[in-house]
């Protein structure tokens, strides 16, 4: 029962609660039978002592903690309903003021409260509206990767070694004249130029022929290994092969290859950007929306309490370490690995968990102000998509997620929306030619790269 609620302090209330002693007497009967299995008086086999006897023998008040533990959550979640405030964290500084079997039992507690923020001018805030737009040179790229996914290795004769080149080499590493573990390997596949190895190495392979024996001589990097960091190495090696990678020609018949709906390779090209104007234009307008909401969360006025943003960074922890969980990845492992523990971890996050809280608070308040609300009939869609997702029945789902959490998130996606909708993209400038022109330069050069 809520006997009184004042606020106390900014975002603090304190709430004076009690327990009748029917209530409070009620649950020591509970604790007592919960706990009579375990206990075991002179005179009685074990669970079998009436209260009566344990109290006696114990003191009255063998079981007011346990019956406390039993009556308090009812107790206080019915108080802060009652008292109409939204707690943000547990009860704290919690003091029991009372406790017997004839009185019941009178408690105070401090509840931090979610935060009464203002917010103005979140309509038409202005945000950066990225370019969409999908050039010759963009078509051209994604031309080269289709060519490097579909291209073939073959081996190379009568030449010398060359940058691009994959050398299939032998190795073994010598510091002092002593090999060191890591240091060998048999048949490695390298491409000279791409920086696997430590600088120096590849290209001392550069201008040998299949089948030379040679030494490369390196200094390992201040930064390498402890053991090995700053010290000259030999490197005993042994070129077996040369290989390069070869290209399909760019031409109808490539085009065919790689995609079974197009006959030709201006057919592809067209295909090609419509493919990535639409991905241009996806991006875009996310890259827009987290501009917007970077916007709002920046209008958020209020004192904010720190226990939001803790609780945000224990569950971006707990969900950070689910992943890892899922990949097989021991949290503490990652960490060490990374070179951090757990603290270390939350300061890092700690920005993005601040703005994730203020975006929360201001979602919130912008759709109470704009009295944005969700229907039964848009949460049963939202429950049949999820359905449909899981190869699940609705009502399966229904037991799992409550309606309410479904319409809060309906509510924030509206809302985001509303926002977006609402807000001044700025574009940048063109050159000074007209985007007509520009368009169909574009066209030009990309039929005549077709041709």
């Amino acid at each position: 029962m809520l006997k009184s609620a004042n606020k106390t302090e900014t975002n603090i209330y304190t709430l004076e609660v009690a327990v009748s002693a029917e209530d409070f007497n009620k649950a020591i009967v509970k604790a007592y039978n919960k706990q009579k299995g375990k206990i075991q008086l002179p005179g009685f086999r074990k669970g079998k002592a009436p209260l009566a006897m344990i109290e006696k023998f114990y003191g009255k008040e063998v079981f007011f903690e346990d019956a406390l533990d039993i009556v308090y959550p009812e107790v206080v979640g019915a108080a802060i309903e009652e008292a109409g405030i939204e707690p943000v964290a547990a009860p704290h500084d919690i003091d029991v003021k009372k406790m017997d079997k004839e009185t019941g039992v009178e408690m105070t507690m401090k509840i931090t409260v979610k935060p009464e923020i203002t917010i103005a001018n979140y309509k038409g805030v202005e945000a950066d509206k990225g370019d969409a737009t999908v050039t010759a040179d963009d078509v051209k790229k994604e031309l080269a990767s289709m060519q490097e996914r579909n291209s073939r290795t073959v081996t190379v004769e009568d030449r010398k070694a060359k940058k691009n080149d994959i050398a299939v080499i032998d190795f073994e590493g010598f510091v002092d004249g002593v090999a060191f573990e890591g240091g060998k390997g048999e048949n490695y596949e390298l491409t000279l130029g791409s920086g696997q190895f430590i600088p120096g190495f590849e290209e001392q392979i550069v201008g040998h022929n299949t089948g030379d024996e040679f030494d490369v001589n390196v200094t390992f990097p201040t930064e390498y290994a402890e053991e090995l960091a700053g010290k000259d190495a030999t490197f005993k090696c042994k070129l077996h092969e040369l290989k390069v990678k070869e290209l399909p020609a760019l031409d109808d018949e490539f085009a065919k290859d790689v995609d079974d709906e197009v006959e030709t390779l201006a057919e592809l090209k067209k295909k090609i950007k419509a493919d990535l104007a639409e991905k241009k234009a996806e991006e875009v307008k996310r890259n827009f929306e987290s501009a917007v909401l970077e916007k709002v969360v920046d209008l958020v006025e209020g004192e904010i309490p720190e226990v939001m943003f803790d609780n945000k960074l224990e569950d971006d922890l707990k969900n950070y370490e689910n992943q890892l969980a899922q990949q097989g990845i021991p949290l503490d492992m990652y960490l060490q690995y990374m070179g951090m523990d757990k603290e270390t971890f939350k300061e890092n996050q700690k920005p993005n968990a601040v703005k994730q809280v203020k975006l929360q608070l201001a979602v919130e308040k912008i759709a109470e102000l704009e009295k944005i609300e969700a229907t039964d009939e848009e949460a049963d869609a939202k429950i049949a998509e999820m359905a449909e997702m899981y190869q699940m029945e609705a009502d399966q789902i229904k037991k799992f997620v409550a309606i309410e959490d479904v319409k809060k998130d309906i509510v924030g996606e509206k809302t985001v929306n509303f926002l977006v909708d609402n807000a001044k993209a700025i574009v940048a400038e063109k050159p000074k030619k007209t985007a007509k022109k520009a368009a169909k330069k574009e066209e030009e050069a990309t039929e005549a790269a077709a041709e």
